[in-house]
């Protein structure tokens, strides 16, 4: 730790350390360096000193500092003066809207929230409870919008997670992070926090972190023509051999994203890596399979929170009756978000549903699947563990409504009530067949990666997946395209989208790895996963699932296979044919079929448990016995009597196949003749079931029969109606031969189509009010507009005489011909302002008249009227002299005079004030009026300053104000009201003469 020898004081205003600097850093433009935020907390002092220990090797970092530290809000920070210790640069304390500069550190004022914007640093005041307070977060999510690629985050020592959502903003704008390496922590809750997201570049203690910033922001700022690099990444190769190696290792391929964003993730990895040829970084990606999975995840990094873009999904929540409107008891709402990453997004849309059932007394089971081609943001989906910084999104009640606080690990854990209606799982939406019987698809923010082709590949599919009248969310910046005939909006602002039949009858087609081409089935099942982190019990309980329990399969109340568990497949074969949905009745062995279908509906009918007894079943030439067990699936909070799932249980009997078959025969040969007979009846009986069961689904399938009957005649007249259409279309070829075999008709067409195109042209020279004249080479009048009479004296028979013929009615100007004669020779077009004898102006352009093939056929003159303009310009200079001569009155008043808004805030403050109060301009316009008033006088000045608001007439009073150096000042004030165009007050200025305190007195006492 050295001290440096010449300390600098922290008070030394930032202009004069600019002043000094300027010859050093003249060669600095604005934005030409990397501001790197650095976030800390508890430990963090520590951090600072070993990081700016470090720094201070590098006289000239070429880059800005600026430093968050959670602080006590009542306590005087000195960490300005303990970072000056460790650095060469100049450390400010930051005030509010000063702007950052190169080579500088600044440091956040306690009880302060801060920002950047345009380079500057605004302070605001915190309006969330002290213990809430995320300032680490709210500075790097400013730092990445305002900064984008420039921007770089650092968090370092401290609890909590505050920086693990700014640090997503800084990714997500292409910039790069640094977290403390845990070793070298006090505290670790913060830099773990951000590591545990898997969007930290580099993992370093505070004193390695100058020399990779330096390196990497070397490379950074050597890219002196991005253009050329960006067509180097368009036009070579190479980038195709990165998108090989990505497809190889992560079966994802890339190639159909929009270049914009592959190349700049692709920049970033390889400025990261220290890479500055395409070609030598796709060798560190065959020699580096670590790097294609960073690669990977760097392109999928997105932005996403709880209820992004808030009043859309207020849109949402009322198009949410359209989806609820047709739906039936028992039914279930199927939703699909795409591209969810971690979740935010779906728990969203799961909060949105709850929240308008429940406002609507409605009882519906939600299935909401929620997919991401990023396997390691489906697991943190899946745990629905998220930073307690997401109080920044969700209101108080949602919070406490939806979400437990785990103080353990300091995070929120989503209700298992919400988090039991969401199915997570990896899908990519490119090349996986999509989910069906859609009530809902939201895709936000993800079509806008991916170029128009795919986007119109995507969009029918949607509306394949869709419900009739289903409804498509998609992001702001997203749309249907072309595709207007599938969707109907609902609102245009919000992107929401209504399901259109699809009279066609047609949809997409997929091509699968197999190469063939096909369209696309309608899937429903799902992934399920178990947390990373299990708890001991959990964890026991798993085991045991895993070594005792029976083989099982989740299915709906028609048998739909939606889970299988442990070895179900082994009862099940595959039919031949088209597969269409699996259902359970259909797949299983014929000797379990008449078991499983009287069990199932003897469920569905009691919505009881139902078992089955030692069922002989043949697997692999070898017979074993089964107990089958159908048992109604409670979901939540839902009654048994309402469950719409079923779990179908198979578990073999205690005895051994063979030893079974033997005390089968065994039994047969001892058993008595009344058991023999007992069994016989319960045969009798389960066939009984099993043909009152196949009679109602009998009924049901000549119900089904019966409307696919009339789907059939409906067909039928679609295809009379296209015959009909196809007889239409031959009339049509047939009338364009005879077209195609009258040569004069083509041409009267032709002649019809030009003399419609004249009179639209005309038309809109009339129309636009603009006066236009066409002239020749020959300056011979071609054409004029309507408006060019009034300029010039022009009639119709003047078409064809020099433009020098002809009188105009411009003051002070003769010479239009020499002005035209010259834009033809030079081709410079000419612009002057005119005067017509009726007091108007015009700005007169004279440019040559090219035709389509750039010939230069004569010149065209224009006349704009400016009128309105020249009078501004002649109110506005008027406006200035008295500005300038009330300037100066005000200047060199005697009298203080000072402008105030109506909150009190200085606006003006003239040198006569400044010699009065003590303040400077400078000081003063940052002040309030309160600061120089008496505390006990301050409820009079603001009776006085709401009279005057509301046009009340105020006598001069006189009072006392307070100077700067604390001495009381006995003035005479006269206040006057400033009213603008709409004769509202909009501020006030006050004339204050300072007066003898002795005068005052005796005037008061002759008042007593």
């Amino acid at each position: 730790m050295q001290k440096k020898s010449k300390s600098k004081t922290s008070k030394k205003s930032q202009n004069d350390t600019i002043a000094i600097n300027s010859s050093e850093e003249s060669s600095f433009e604005q934005n030409s360096f990397s501001i790197v935020g650095i976030g800390a907390s508890a430990g963090g002092l520590g951090a600072f000193e070993s990081f700016f220990s470090s720094m201070s090797s590098y006289t000239k970092p070429n880059m800005a500092f600026v430093l968050v530290q959670h602080l006590a809000p009542d306590h005087k920070s000195i960490l300005t003066e303990i970072i000056q210790r460790y650095t060469n640069m100049h450390v400010f304390e930051v005030e509010d809207g000063m702007k950052v500069e190169v080579n500088c550190t600044y440091i956040i004022p306690p009880n302060k929230d801060m920002a950047l914007i345009n380079g500057k640093l605004q302070l605001l005041e915190p309006i969330t409870p002290r213990a809430q307070r995320l300032p680490i977060d709210y500075f790097f999510r400013s730092l990445a919008q305002d900064q984008a690629d420039k921007s770089i985050g650092i968090v370092l020592s401290g609890t909590g997670s505050d920086g693990t959502q700014g640090i997503r903003a800084i990714k997500a704008a292409a910039g790069m992070v640094i977290a403390q390496k845990l070793s070298s922590c006090e505290y670790e809750g913060m830099p773990e926090s951000a590591i545990n997201t898997g969007l930290v570049d580099y993992e370093l203690s505070p004193s390695d972190m100058p020399q990779k910033l330096m390196e990497y922001t070397k490379y950074v700022n050597n890219i002196t023509s991005k253009d050329i690099y960006i067509q180097q990444l368009n036009g070579e190769n190479e980038l195709r051999k990165v998108f090989i190696l990505l497809r190889d290792q992560t079966s994802h391929d890339f190639s159909q994203y929009k270049p914009s964003t592959i190349n700049r993730r692709i920049e970033r990895r390889m400025a990261l890596n220290q890479i500055e040829n395409l070609s030598l970084y796709v060798k560190y990606l065959q020699q580096t399979p670590r790097e294609v999975d960073d690669l990977f995840h760097e392109l999928l990094i997105g932005v996403t929170s709880f209820f992004r873009d808030k009043d859309a999904f207020v849109e949402l929540k009322r198009a949410l009756p359209k989806i609820f409107k047709n739906k039936k008891p028992g039914d279930t709402i199927r939703v699909w978000s795409v591209g969810c990453s971690s979740g935010e997004e779906a728990y969203s849309l799961a909060i949105l549903l709850y929240e308008y059932m429940h406002e609507e007394n409605l009882n519906f089971a939600v299935q909401l699947f929620a997919t991401d081609i990023d396997p390691n943001a489906i697991d943190t989906a899946r745990a629905g563990i998220y930073p307690k910084d997401i109080a920044l999104d969700i209101s108080k009640e949602r919070l406490s409504h939806f979400f437990k606080y785990d103080s353990d690990i300091e995070k929120y854990r989503i209700h298992k009530t919400i988090r039991d209606m969401l199915i997570f799982s990896e899908q990519n939406i490119i090349k996986d067949p999509p989910f069906s019987k859609l009530d809902l698809i939201v895709c936000r923010n993800l079509l806008i990666y991916m170029n128009s082709d795919i986007q119109r590949k995507i969009i029918p599919t949607f509306h394949y997946a869709l419900n009739d009248e289903g409804v498509l969310f998609l992001g702001s910046s997203e749309t249907i395209g072309e595709f207007g005939n599938l969707f109907v909006a609902i609102d245009h602002k919000s992107k929401l989208f209504q399901r259109k039949n699809n009279t066609q009858g047609t949809y997409p087609m997929a091509t699968h790895s197999t190469g063939v081409t096909q369209p696309l089935p309608r899937q429903v099942t799902q992934k399920i996963s178990i947390p990373i982190k299990v708890p001991l019990r959990e964890l026991t309980e798993q085991t045991l699932l895993q070594e005792i329990a029976p083989s099982a399969i989740l299915v709906d109340e028609r048998g739909d296979i939606l889970y299988l568990y442990g070895n179900a497949g082994t009862y099940l074969e595959l039919p031949s044919g088209e597969t269409g949905i699996n259902n359970i009745l259909k797949m299983t062995h014929n000797s379990l079929q008449r078991s499983l279908i009287i069990a199932l509906h003897k469920a569905t009918e009691t919505k009881e448990t139902v078992r089955s007894i030692d069922v002989k079943v043949k697997t692999n030439d070898h017979f074993r016995m089964l107990n089958i067990s159908v048992v109604p699936v409670s979901k939540d909070n839902i009654s048994v009597s309402k469950a719409t799932l079923y779990l179908v249980i198979f578990q073999e009997s205690d005895i051994a196949d063979d030893d079974k078959n033997a005390s089968m025969s065994e039994l047969q040969e001892t058993s008595s003749t009344n058991s023999y007979i007992k069994r016989l009846t319960q045969e009798l009986h389960d066939q009984e079931e099993f043909l009152k069961t196949s009679n109602e689904k009998l009924n049901i399938s000549n119900e089904e029969l019966r409307s696919s009957n009339e789907e059939i005649q409906s067909m039928n007249e679609e295809l009379q109606s296209s015959n009909e259409e196809l007889e239409t279309s031959k009339e049509e070829l047939q009338s364009v031969n005879e077209e195609l075999s009258t040569v004069n008709a083509e041409l009267q067409m032709k002649v019809v189509a030009l003399s419609r195109s004249n009179n639209d042209m005309n038309n809109l020279l009339a129309g636009t009010g603009i006066g236009t004249i066409f002239v020749d080479h020959d300056l011979n009048l071609l054409r004029f507009t309507p408006a060019a009479t009034k300029i010039i004296n022009l009639i119709s028979s003047d078409i064809g005489r020099p433009i020098n013929h002809i009188v105009s009615n411009i003051l002070g100007y003769n010479n239009l011909q020499e002005d035209l004669q010259e834009v033809l020779e030079n081709l410079i077009p000419k612009e002057i302002e005119v005067k017509t004898v009726d007091g108007k102006y015009y700005i007169m352009c004279i440019q040559p008249y090219r035709t389509l093939e750039n010939v230069i056929e004569g010149a065209v003159v224009t006349f704009t009227e400016i009128s309105e303009t020249v009078q501004m310009r002649e109110d506005l200079s008027e406006l200035n002299t008295r500005l300038l001569a009330m300037t100066s009155i005000i200047r060199d008043s005697n009298d203080a005079i000072i402008m105030q808004d109506l909150d009190g805030n200085i606006l003006s403050w003239n040198p006569q004030a400044q010699k009065m109060y003590g303040w400077s301009e400078t000081e003063a316009l940052k002040m309030n009026v309160e600061q120089m008033v008496l505390s006990e006088d301050k409820k009079d000045e603001i009776q006085k300053i709401y009279s005057l608001s509301k046009s009340e007439t105020i006598k001069p009073y006189r009072t006392k104000r307070v100077a700067k150096d604390g001495a009381i000042v006995d003035v005479l004030i006269t206040s006057t009201a400033l009213i603008n165009e709409d004769k509202d007050i909009y501020a006030i200025v006050t004339t204050q003469r300072k007066t003898d305190s002795r005068v005052t007195e005796l005037k008061e006492l002759k008042k007593c």
